[in-house]
């Protein structure tokens, strides 16, 4: 039960679309842009994903440095201690390392399909030694005149969440890591519920436990607690191996509607829904036993890592959400969803 309708100039954006930060490196994959409008035009805050040219019997991997700098890591493929066969990880000496380096770039439409990069807008890059394997899939939210930016920090001390806010996305107050390791896939609801803000999480645990939706509670949006599991990954359905969270969760009549991600144990990924309780999103109404949208077109079933839809931004307009998203961990593309057609797969 597939119900997007996929905008029919997808993929918008490939990774030959947008420049390399730096000479002697390569865009391997645009991925997961959050949404946002900002001065009557639709922005996009893409994670790129950049590595090193390829050279003859290498393989090189960047960093950041301490200095906050990049840092090419080159070692020989024929090295005993080298194991790349996963197309994301290399592991060296037991140490794990990314195959890219991911940092946010913005680009703005105006018209929702056509984006360009636009002058006087700088990349944000990772700063310090939690950044240091860079910081990837953004959401945004905004909460008054304030965007909210939360997103992934990956370093070889684990993988946590960052905040950053802005009102002009040219200054930029960091706020640290907000979630610690091992956290991602973090949406901050855009208003306050009974007082609070209010953010959905995935904590990670390698032995008990798995890859579940949680929320939580803030009176500062630095500061969270009141911490609760509300999703599980299912047995025998779309979601058995993790789940997490997509953008923003949407108000509707009904309740608070989340579009979030699932995949199984053979790493493919597809989209459904939680609808949560209007004044107490820690309670969840009903969940999708489908998927709502599954990897179907050939971008979405084949590329850097193939068989994969993944959201986390979208804009609404009256029942319709338009959904930009990162197919096959490669491309940028975009569909529309009715809220009301998706509730009634839920009832």
């Amino acid at each position: 039960m597939d119900i997007a309708k996929r905008f029919s100039q997808n993929p918008l954006l490939k990774p030959l679309d947008i420049r390399p930060s730096r000479e002697g490196m390569k865009i391997e994959c645009l991925l997961n842009p959050g949404v946002f409008t900002f001065e009557n035009k639709v922005w996009l805050l893409l994670r790129v994903a950049e590595m090193p040219e390829k050279q003859e019997g290498k393989i090189s991997f960047p960093i950041y440095n301490e200095e906050g700098k990049i840092e090419i890591c080159t070692f020989d493929k024929s090295d005993p201690d080298l194991d790349c066969t996963d197309p994301r990880v290399i592991n060296y000496k037991g140490k794990d390392y990314l195959t890219t380096l991911s940092h946010l770039r913005l680009v703005c439409s105006d018209d929702g399909i056509h984006f360009r990069e636009p002058e006087g807008y700088a990349p944000i890059f990772g700063q310090n030694k939690l950044e240091a394997y860079g910081i990837e899939d953004c959401r945004v939210t905004k909460i008054g005149d304030t965007y909210q930016l939360t997103f992934t920090e990956v370093s070889s001390y684990g993988v946590g969440v960052g905040l950053i806010q802005t009102k002009n996305w040219k200054t930029f107050d960091h706020k640290g890591m907000i979630f610690p390791p091992h956290n991602k896939d973090c949406a901050i609801f855009e208003e306050k519920i009974n007082g609070n803000y209010y953010a959905l999480h995935r904590p990670s645990s390698p032995q008990l436990g798995g890859n579940y939706i949680w929320i939580a509670e803030s009176p500062d949006l630095v500061h969270w607690g009141k911490h609760q599991c509300i999703a599980t990954s299912r047995k025998g359905f779309w979601d058995s191996a993790r789940v997490g969270a997509g953008a923003a969760p949407i108000k509707t009549k009904e309740g608070w509607l989340e579009i979030y991600h699932g995949a199984n144990e053979k790493h493919r990924y597809c989209l459904g829904a939680l609808l949560l309780d209007l004044n107490d999103p820690t309670q969840v109404i009903a969940r999708s036993e489908q998927p709502l949208v599954e990897p179907t077109a050939e971008y979405e079933l084949t590329g850097f890592f193939g068989n994969v839809v993944f959201t986390n931004g979208h804009l609404v307009e009256g029942d319709t959400i338009k959904m930009y998203y990162g197919a096959s961990d490669e491309v940028i593309c975009a569909a529309e969803l009715s809220i009301s057609e998706i509730l009634s797969t839920l009832k």
